[in-house]
């Protein structure tokens, strides 16, 4: 769903085009018939991943050796993209394939990357990311949850939330200190086969004001023993900066999403104003709605020109830390306010779940906060004034 027809993402080819129809396709055809009942039931369901992996959707842009699609961040906007698109909000595919498998990648062991990725692109192992805790958000240096050498293995202890996937997930990559006294430079992350564990527990699968098919958990982690071949990387207190040097396409993909559900607010409110009747004439007659969809339309255009711009970075290898967060941030603000001014054009139905505009709005709340919160992002713009 694109706002201007002459416009073509500078990424976007012919192969791109042909992934964008078949994932279209597989979509509509497989996730978006169940939309309804996984919103009811807050969560997507397991075999749904098996799918997505036979389909070849998860972890596109790991190489083939490790049984991925062997494709690049271009594949994975595709996907994301699509999915958005489809309004299937509650499969954790981006997290799944756009951030945990490339943090195997980016500094897994070989062996490591041989046993976790071919199962995570089949959909076998299902990945997570557990950085949140209840006292700890945007501030990743105050995590307390603690991976303690005891001989072969780490002992974890600590307690992690609002964690995407977190009652389907098998591999989560957990962010622990090991060495308390350390700060940031005592970080590291280490990763949790939960199948393969004593002491992990799933706590509550989270009710939460939108995305409510994505099931958003508490993780509790009571001496959980780990070889120490779990370490993600080669030597310990690295976690911090991998973590920083992963954040910009993973705030990326949050831009990513957030160009689609104001793009598809702006294109259902067209559609909508031109059908609904006040005052003897459809409301898009009117000059308010025209000057209001107008700028909307404009914000939007902005913002899919400015986000297919760090794409093209990030695809050069080329996206600082700075510009992902001006992409995050903004766009992120910008869906929000485009999503609400399209509802109010619906009357009361916009406030039905029914209609899609209605669980866009509920959805959108989030992009504030999760990858960073706004403020934060704010934070590390300034530093560079």
């Amino acid at each position: 769903m694109t706002l201007n027809e002459g416009y073509k993402s500078p990424w976007l080819n012919e192969e791109l085009e042909i992934l964008q129809d078949a994932v279209k396709k597989f979509y509509e055809r497989e996730f978006v018939p169940h939309v309804e009942k996984w919103n009811d039931q807050g969560c997507v369901d397991r075999d749904a991943w098996l799918k997505a992996g036979e389909a070849g959707i998860l972890c596109a842009s790991i190489p083939e050796e490790y049984g991925g699609g062997g494709g690049t961040f271009a594949h994975e906007m595709v996907i994301t993209q699509e999915q958005s698109r489809a309004g299937v909000g509650g499969f954790g595919n981006s997290v799944h394939s756009g951030i945990v498998a490339h943090y195997v990648k980016a500094y897994g062991t070989e062996e490591q990357k041989k046993k976790w990725l071919p199962k995570m692109a089949s959909g076998e192992l299902v990945g997570a990311i557990a950085m949140t805790e209840p006292g700890t958000g945007s501030d990743l240096q105050g995590v307390k949850t603690t991976a303690k050498k005891d001989g072969n293995q780490y002992v974890l202890n600590g307690q992690k939330t609002f964690i995407t996937n977190g009652q389907n997930a098998d591999l989560i990559c957990v962010v622990a200190k090991t060495d308390p006294e350390a700060g940031a430079k005592g970080t590291s992350l280490i990763m949790v086969e939960t199948d393969e564990v004593e002491g992990f527990r799933r706590g509550r699968n989270l009710k939460k004001l939108g995305q409510k098919a994505q099931d958003t958990s508490e993780l509790f982690f009571d001496d959980v023993k780990v070889p120490l071949t779990n370490l993600l990387g080669e030597d310990e207190g690295k976690g911090f900066i991998q973590l920083m040097q992963q954040l910009p396409q993973e705030r990326l993909i949050i831009a990513v999403q957030a160009c689609c559900a104001m793009e598809k607010a702006v294109a259902l409110t067209a559609e909508y104003t031109k059908d609904r009747k006040a005052f003897g004439k459809s409301i898009l007659d009117f000059q308010n709605t025209q000057f209001k969809l107008a700028e909307c339309k404009t914000e939007a255009t902005i913002a899919r020109v400015f986000v297919d711009d760090c794409a093209v970075k990030l695809l050069d290898g080329k996206l600082d830390a700075t510009t992902a967060a001006m992409a995050k941030w903004w766009t992120t603000e910008k869906e929000n306010e485009i999503v609400d001014t399209c509802l109010q054009f619906f009357g009361g139905y916009g406030y039905m779940m029914e209609y899609p505009i209605a669980q866009m709005y509920a959805d959108a709340r989030i992009q504030k906060i999760y990858g960073g919160a706004n403020e934060i992002m704010k934070m590390l713009i300034a530093r560079t004034l």
